[in-house]
C-alpha cells in the first residue's frame, strides 16, 4: 500500500468500494453470501486504511462512512415537501369492506381495481433522498410534514445502500424483471437527479432481547418492546450508539416518479436500485385474498424474526390510489389491516386451583371476557404461588393478559393505580380441591398426595385420548367428564370396553352420536409405540422423549401389545435409560418409577385385554431416500416454507426433524436471523450447517428418488 501512487490509491479504492458494497447488496437485499463476513471485514479495513493514508479521495457513500463524524448536540428540522402520511386502522373483514365501499362511491362506477397487501412493520418509518445515485438525507416521519435529520445514524444501517447499485446492475435488474422501457429509460443516461424512498426502521426480535439483556446488566431501564427500542436507537444522538443496536430495514414506497404504474411497481424497482424489501407481500384480485393473506400471517407472525402488527392494504393502481387523495392524515387508498391486539385489560374475578394429572396445584384467574390475539379470554394460568407473589396478583385486580400466537393467555402485569382497597389475597388450599386429600409443597409447586385424586385420572384421560397420543375423534373432555360422572369409565383403558347401549342413556346423547363415538374409539386400537408411551403420561417424556424411548425398546425385543411393553421395560435400570441421547438422572428416575407402578401394569394389561395391539408405523415411502435415518433441525425463516411445513417434508421423505441441536442432529438448515441453535451446532463436528437451497436440493433428491 505504501508503493501506490495517488492514482493507484484512487483505482484500489474505488474497486474496493465496488465490491463491498456488491457484498452488501447480496447480503443484505438477496439474502446470498458471496464471502464470509470477515473477507468483507478485511476489505474494509484496507479501504479504510487506504482512506486515511489518501484523505482526498474519501466520499459520502464509501462503506467506512457509514460510522464517523462527532456526536450532535440536536437534530435538524427537516420538512417534507409530500407528507409521510399514517394510515386509519380495520381490525375486521367488514371494516375492511367498509372502507372498500367508501372508496368506490368516490369513484366512477364499475371501475376495477386490484389490491396490494405486505406486512405492516412494527418499526419506524423513514425518508430516504439519494441524488445522483447517492444518500444525502436520511429523515424521520415525525408529525407527517416536520422531521428530523438522522442521516449519520440511518447510514449505520447495513441494509440501507449509501450508493445505488451501478447503473449497468440496476438496468440488467429491471429486464430481468421484465419492467417496461418507460421505467428503464429513467437511468439509460445515468442516475436521475433525485429519488426519494419510504420505508421502515426496526429492530430483530434476538438483537432486541440482546440489548434489554445488555442494559439489565448495566443497570439501565430495559425497552418494552422492538418498536421502541429501534426509535430510541435512530434517534441516538452519537452514530456509534446506533450502529451497536444491529438495525434492519425494509423499503416500501418510492416517491419519485419513475414511470411505475402499480404499488407492485414500486416494490419491484426498489429491489432493482439494491434496496432490501419485504418477500412477504401479494397482490389480491378481491378482498377475500387480503383477508386470507392477513389471517395467515397472524397465525404465522411469530415464524417471523420481527414484529408485525397486521397488514398494509393499498389499491394496487397508483392513478386510482392518487385520485382517491387524502382524508385527515391518511391517504383514502389505502388501509392498515390490523391483527387482534396481543394485549389488553381485564378484571381478575376469582382465582381458582386446577389439579393436573402429575397431581399439580395450578392456580388459574378467572378473568373478565376480553379479547386477546383473536380469542375470547376467560382465563389465564398463574402457574404457581411465587408468580402470583412476583406479579402481586390479587383477586379483583384490573390486570394486563398477553397472548402471543395460540399460546396459552398470561397474566403479565397488574395495574396498581386502580385498586380501590377491596382486592382479596389468594391463598393456597391446605387440601385438594378435588378429593379433598392433604396437599404438600415440592419446590415451587402445591402438589395432591392421593395418586388416585379423580382430577389426576380425568387429566390424564384427557392427555390420553389426545392428538398425539391416541387421537380419539369427537372425545372431548365434556364428553370423559359425562363418562366419569356416570361411572361408565374409571380410567382411560376403559374406553375400549366401551359397549352399544351404554352412552345412549347419558345427556345429549342419541344413537347417531353413540354410535359415532364407539366408531372413533374402535378405530384407535391398532396404535404405533411412540404414540403409545406419549399416552401414557409418563413424567418427563413428551412427543420427541417418547419417540427415543420406542426407538431404545425397539432394539431389544418386539413389542406387540401393551402388555408386552411392562415386561420388556422391567429388565431395566434407571442408569441404563441414561444411553438414550438427552436423558439425564431425573428423565430415566421418572421412567423406572412409572413402570414399577403396580396400577400401570394393570392399566397396560386392560389395555390389551381390550383389543389394543401395538403395530409399526407405516412406512410413506415406496422405497427408501437419501433422508432416512437422517436427523434434521431448523433455526432462523425460511423463505420457501413455514417450519412445520419443513418439518413435515422431512418426515414424508424418510427423516426425523427435531426442535433442538444435540449428539443425533445429522444437518442444520439455517434461514435468515438465525438463533442460538448454529452457535451449539458448530461445536458438534459432524453437523452439517446448509442454507435454504443446500435444503432443497436434498429435498428434491429425494423426491426424485420415490418419483
Amino acid at each position: 500500500m505504501e508503493d501506490l501512487t495517488p492514482e493507484q490509491a484512487k483505482e484500489r479504492i474505488e474497486k474496493l468500494k465496488e465490491l463491498i458494497n456488491e457484498y452488501r447488496y447480496y447480503r443484505h437485499v438477496l439474502n446470498k453470501e458471496l464471502v464470509p463476513i470477515e473477507v468483507e471485514d478485511a476489505l474494509k479495513k484496507e479501504l479504510f486504511e487506504l482512506e486515511q493514508k489518501f484523505p482526498q479521495f474519501i466520499t459520502p457513500d464509501s462503506p467506512t462512512q457509514r460510522i464517523g463524524g462527532a456526536p450532535l448536540k440536536e437534530f435538524k428540522k427537516v420538512r417534507h415537501e409530500i407528507p409521510m402520511l399514517s394510515f386509519n386502522d380495520a381490525f375486521s373483514l367488514e371494516e375492511l369492506e367498509a372502507w372498500d365501499e367508501r372508496n368506490k362511491k368516490l369513484l366512477p362506477e364499475n371501475i376495477k381495481y386490484e389490491y396490494f397487501a405486505e406486512l405492516k412493520i412494527d418499526g419506524l418509518a423513514i425518508k430516504l433522498v439519494y441524488e445522483d445515485g447517492i444518500l444525502t438525507l436520511g429523515s424521520t416521519r415525525g408529525d407527517g410534514y416536520l422531521g428530523e435529520d438522522v442521516t449519520q445514524n440511518i447510514k449505520t444501517i447495513e441494509a440501507i445502500p449509501l450508493k445505488l447499485l451501478p447503473i449497468e446492475k440496476i438496468i440488467e435488474n429491471m429486464k430481468s424483471e421484465g419492467l417496461r422501457e418507460e421505467i428503464i429509460k429513467n437511468f439509460i443516461n445515468g442516475y436521475p437527479k433525485k429519488i426519494e424512498v419510504r420505508g421502515e426502521v426496526f429492530m430483530h426480535k434476538k438483537d432486541f432481547e440482546k440489548l434489554n439483556e445488555e442494559r439489565q446488566k448495566r443497570g439501565e431501564p430495559t425497552f418494552a418492546n422492538p418498536r421502541n427500542a429501534a426509535s430510541g436507537s435512530l434517534r441516538q444522538l452519537d452514530p456509534k450508539i446506533t450502529a451497536e443496536r444491529k438495525l434492519d430495514s425494509f423499503a416500501y414506497d418510492l416517491v419519485t416518479n419513475l414511470g411505475q404504474k402499480t404499488h407492485e411497481e414500486e416494490h419491484i424497482i426498489l429491489k432493482c436500485l439494491g434496496f432490501k424489501t419485504n418477500p412477504h407481500t401479494k397482490k389480491c384480485k378481491n378482498l377475500k385474498e387480503v383477508d386470507e393473506f392477513r389471517n395467515y400471517w397472524e397465525k404465522h407472525r411469530e415464524e417471523l424474526s420481527f414484529e408485525i402488527d397486521g397488514i398494509v392494504v393499498q389499491i394496487n393502481e397508483n392513478e386510482i390510489f392518487e385520485r382517491l387523495g387524502v382524508v385527515g392524515k391518511a391517504p383514502r387508498g389505502a388501509i392498515a389491516y390490523k391483527f387482534s391486539p396481543k394485549q389488553a385489560t381485564t378484571i381478575v374475578e376469582d382465582i381458582i386451583v386446577q389439579v393436573g394429572r402429575t397431581g399439580i396445584l395450578t392456580p388459574v384467574a378467572v378473568l373478565k371476557p376480553v379479547e386477546v390475539g383473536g380469542v375470547t379470554v376467560t382465563r389465564a394460568s398463574l402457574h404457581n404461588e411465587d408468580e402470583i407473589k412476583k406479579l402481586d396478583v390479587k383477586i379483583g385486580d384490573t390486570v394486563i393478559v398477553a397472548r402471543a400466537g395460540d399460546v396459552i393467555p398470561q397474566i403479565i402485569g397488574v395495574v396498581k393505580e386502580l385498586r380501590t382497597g377491596k382486592e382479596k389475597d389468594f391463598e393456597f388450599p391446605k387440601k385438594c380441591p378435588i378429593c379433598g386429600s392433604d396437599v404438600i409443597k415440592e419446590g415451587a409447586y402445591y402438589r395432591c398426595t392421593n395418586k388416585n385424586c379423580f382430577a389426576l385420572q380425568r387429566e390424564k384421560i384427557y392427555h390420553f385420548v389426545s392428538k398425539p397420543a391416541f387421537d380419539i375423534v369427537g372425545l372431548g373432555p365434556k364428553i370423559i367428564d359425562k363418562l366419569l360422572e356416570y361411572n361408565l369409565i374409571q380410567d382411560a383403558a376403559d374406553l375400549f370396553n366401551l359397549k352399544v347401549g351404554m352412552l345412549r342413556k347419558l345427556p345429549g346423547f342419541d344413537i347417531l352420536s353413540e354410535k359415532n363415538i364407539l366408531k372413533s374409539i374402535e378405530s384407535r386400537k391398532k396404535i404405533t409405540l411412540p404414540r403409545l408411551i406419549y399416552s401414557l403420561g409418563i413424567l418427563h417424556v413428551g412427543e420427541e422423549n417418547a419417540k427415543l424411548l420406542a426407538q431404545f425398546f425397539s432394539k431389544f425385543d418386539q413389542i406387540k401389545k401393551p402388555i408386552d411393553l411392562w415386561n420388556l421395560a422391567n429388565k431395566f435400570k434407571p442408569q441404563q435409560y441414561q444411553v438414550i441421547p438427552g436423558f439425564g438422572e431425573k428423565i430415566a428416575k421418572s421412567i423406572y418409577e412409572w413402570f414399577q407402578n403396580e396400577r400401570n401394569r394393570i392399566f397396560l394389561q386392560k389395555l390389551t385385554d381390550y383389543g389394543v395391539e401395538i403395530i409399526e408405523e407405516k412406512p410413506k415411502l415406496a422405497k427408501e431416500t437419501i433422508l432416512k435415518g437422517k436427523v434434521f433441525c431448523f433455526t432462523g425463516e425460511l423463505d420457501k416454507y413455514t417450519r412445520s411445513e419443513a418439518q413435515k417434508l422431512v418426515e414424508e421423505l424418510g427423516g426425523e426433524a427435531v426442535d433442538s441441536i444435540s449428539s443425533r442432529v445429522n444437518y442444520l438448515v439455517v434461514g435468515k436471523n438465525p438463533g442460538s441453535k448454529l452457535e451449539k451446532a458448530k461445536k458438534y463436528p459432524h453437523i452439517k450447517i446448509i442454507d435454504e437451497k443446500e435444503f432443497e436440493s436434498l429435498i428434491e433428491e429425494a423426491k426424485r428418488q420415490i418419483s
